[in-house]
């Protein structure tokens, strides 16, 4: 059986700051790689899920008769067999894990199938017959919070409402400004696109536990779920991280997981599970979609006097993370902007569209497409020019933000656009045929790295250095999950930072070893960075009193550089291997950052985030007057990482990051009318392609952050979120339109819609 392969423990230690390869690089690029999806067991049968047609109905009658006599059937299972609780969720729980009486969303899983090959599953799913009584389904977020609205959930719509309330706003006023500018901005429903649809393997053990081999961001919230909804304790379930093909959000919350082992436990078989395309984009969260009214008043010399918004995120049948999201909106909605007086109200709430959670920028994406859609109607109803109204109001270290919190550590919003600007603008200077016309436009944002409002946000690490075959070795375990991002090579770069050497060997997440959190929020190389470098230090500090001990000078031994024990002067006092053949050094460690505690439930004022991240983005475009297509030319950033621990892994990073927000500016969308997807399909559902990448310069700033490890910051979410509104901003500027919603189309440019 190959169920615990997926990542290819990695022997590729380096420097820190230097572009070391990725260990999986090459399997990912010759086939060999293992996803989830390439999984196999021997007397392995295939599992498939029965989904509703209907975005709301009430369930009247399940017939799985029909499913059972299907030959090569081994189970047909309902909400009557989950041997625990029949509802998942990580923040709320409230989904259920198959439909009891009532469906609230297309595509929601009513029964399950395991069966010898995957398409007699699926046949057998289709032939599970529910009676339905079909509903009208509530579409309109609007109308979510209407007194006579459907109730999606008894408890009502109302998922989290967040004020936000700064200066003057908290005694119920704003002051007066000279110039006031208000607009209207709207967001569409993008998906993650990962390459990779969900899929796993749950292998029965002979305890009557299961081993769940998955791609997941949080196996250990996974892991919480599952052996709640299975009925079973902890110890008898094990959730082990298979190969990730991307992820951004999407893998946060559970897909097959419970489904699988229902039916490997019920079978007394393995069970895999493999979600067609059109499947995926039933069986994950997405973006949420947005409706943003702002207003923003200034100074007649461009100084901001205050801001107003009300923002509404249309959650979806369940809750997901929008609890989260609701609260990073709020205190991302006034921007990297100093203003003394904020009146901010963002609200989530439920429908029976798609569910809506997690996505790369978690909601500070939206955040940032209406308030750089507002500065840069300000900039123009001023006669400023976008980039030194910007200036003119950009935090600063020291400065205080919308919910109140002083920053303490570098916020180099103005060197950001300094640089950005400077970057050399492509030629020619004007397209070359007259009804094509070039745009150029700006945007900044921040972001919180990690998770927020008082949330214990930690990670564990043990390192052991021992000797492999007469080499010295360090071998690191986490359970952090590898999506893409390449934090395995991070690690690695740490313990060789740490320990001097250079074969590192990092294993494969399970949840037998503690806690890393997800793989989210940019947080894994700040928060299992720290706990990776912790346990160094420690395994590193037992070496040295090793060595003065055998070598009896006490306080001699000072560091570990390429595989020696080295002296304060950097002399050579002993060979690492000799050292270590007394035996192996392991230390555990735990890595907490500073605290944070919850919004005030009345401002919203609070320290709630230990760090910020900025980012910048200049983009700049040829619109087709007569056709209303847009190419995106140049796509430039600035960013500040405080150390770029792997610069050829970040430039990926942000590559990657600019290009799905350029995707969301322009062409991503799941289209869906009440409470129905109509493109679940990469035919459909737009991404960008090769053909469709700009130019792309990057300048990486390298501020050191005093409070966290080696003065990094989370760096990965900051490319989606302000690539959205510069590209946007360009097409504004090309046109002289107002594009208040995204992605822009061409009948948006032709004045069409």
């Amino acid at each position: 059986m190959n169920a615990s392969a997926g990542y290819p423990t990695g022997r590729a230690g380096g420097p820190l700051g230097e572009s070391v390869p990725r260990p999986d690089g090459p399997a990912k690029t010759d086939g060999t790689f293992v996803y989830s999806s390439d999984l196999r067991a021997p007397e392995m049968l295939w599992g498939a899920t029965t989904r509703s047609p209907h975005p709301h109905a009430r369930i009247l009658r399940i017939d799985t008769e029909e499913a059972r006599a299907l030959p090569g059937v081994h189970a047909v299972l309902t909400h009557r067999d989950v041997p625990g609780r029949n509802l998942q969720g990580s923040m709320v729980v409230d989904k259920p894990v198959l439909a009891v009486d009532v469906v609230r969303y297309e595509g929601e899983a009513v029964a399950l199938v395991a069966a010898d090959h995957r398409e007699t599953a699926r046949r057998a799913a289709a032939l599970v017959r529910v009676e339905y009584e079909v509903l009208h389904p509530l579409t309109d977020p609007a109308a979510a919070l209407d007194e006579d609205a459907v109730r999606v959930h008894p408890e009502g719509n109302l998922v989290r409402r967040v004020p936000l309330l700064r200066g003057a706003a908290q005694h119920g006023r704003l002051p007066r400004a000279e110039v006031v500018v208000r607009g209207e901005y709207e967001i569409g429903m993008q998906d993650q696109a990962f390459l990779s649809p969900e899929s796993g393997l749950a292998v029965p053990t002979a305890d009557g536990g299961v081993d769940l081999h998955v791609a997941s961001q949080w196996i250990h919230e996974d892991h919480a779920q599952v052996a709640a909804s299975l009925g079973l304790p902890g110890e008898r379930v094990r959730v082990l991280l298979a190969g990730v093909g991307g992820a951004f959000g999407g893998r946060e919350d559970l897909s097959m997981h419970v489904h699988a082992s229902m039916l490997a436990l019920r079978t007394g078989r393995p069970v895999k599970m493999c979600y067609s395309r059109e499947e995926s984009f039933f069986g994950h969260v997405h973006r949420h979609p947005a409706r943003m009214a702002y207003e923003h008043g200034a100074t007649r010399d461009g100084k901001l006097v205050y801001v107003k918004a009300s923002i509404l995120l249309d959650g979806g049948a369940y809750a997901s993370t929008s609890t989260a999201i609701t609260s990073t909106v709020a205190m991302c909605a006034a921007g990297p902007y100093e203003v003394e007086h904020v009146d901010v109200e963002v609200r989530s709430v439920y429908t029976h569209n798609p569910p809506c959670g997690a996505m790369r920028g978690f909601g500070a994406v939206q955040a940032c497409y209406g308030y750089e859609s507002q500065m840069d109607l300000l900039a123009a109803k001023l006669g400023l020019d976008p980039v030194e109204l910007r200036l003119r109001n950009a935090v600063a270290e020291g400065s205080t933000v919308a919910n109140g919190q002083v920053l303490d550590q570098p916020a180099p919003i103005a060197e950001l656009l300094h640089r950005l600007r400077a970057v050399p603008l492509p030629g020619p200077a004007q397209p070359p045929h007259p009804h094509v016309q070039r745009g150029v436009g700006y945007a900044v944002g921040l972001k919180n790295v990690g998770f927020i409002e008082g949330f214990d946000d930690y990670s564990t690490a043990r390192v052991r250095l021992e000797l492999h075959g007469g080499v010295p070795r360090a071998r690191v375990t986490t359970a952090a999950a590898e999506v893409g991002q390449g934090l395995v090579t991070v690690q690695s770069q740490i313990v060789t930072a740490e320990l001097g050497v250079s074969e590192v060997l990092v294993e494969l997440g399970d949840t037998a070893f503690g806690d890393a959190g997800p793989t989210s929020s940019a947080r894994q190389s700040y928060v299992t960075g720290g706990a990776v470098k912790a346990a160094a230090e420690a395994v590193r500090a037992l070496v040295l009193a090793r060595t003065d001990r055998l070598l009896g000078t006490p306080g001699a031994a000072a560091g570990l550089e390429r595989a020696t024990v080295v002296d304060a002067a950097g002399r050579p006092l002993a060979k690492l291997a000799d050292i270590l053949a007394e035996g192996p050094v392991e230390e555990t460690r735990e890595f907490h950052h500073r605290p944070t505690r919850p919004l005030d439930p009345v401002t919203g004022q609070g320290d709630a985030i230990f760090q910020f991240a900025f980012a910048a983005h200049r983009a700049v475009v040829d619109v087709d007057m007569e056709l209303g297509t847009v190419e995106v030319v140049a796509l430039d950033t600035t960013q500040d990482v405080g150390l770029a621990l792997n610069p050829l892994a970040l430039r990926g990073q942000l590559h990657g990051g600019s290009c799905q927000g350029l995707g969301l500016a322009l062409m991503e969308e799941i289209q869906v009318s009440g409470g129905r997807i109509s493109n679940p399909s990469f035919t459909d559902y737009l991404i960008p392609t090769m053909t469709d990448i700009p130019r792309m310069r990057l300048e990486i700033l390298e501020h050191s952050d005093p409070h966290a490890p080696y003065g990094l910051r989370g760096a990965g979410e900051m490319p989606t979120v302000t690539s959205t509104s510069a590209v946007a901003a360009a097409v504004r500027a090309a046109t002289g339109r107002t594009l208040p919603r995204i992605p822009i189309g061409p009948e948006d440019i032709l004045g069409l819609s």
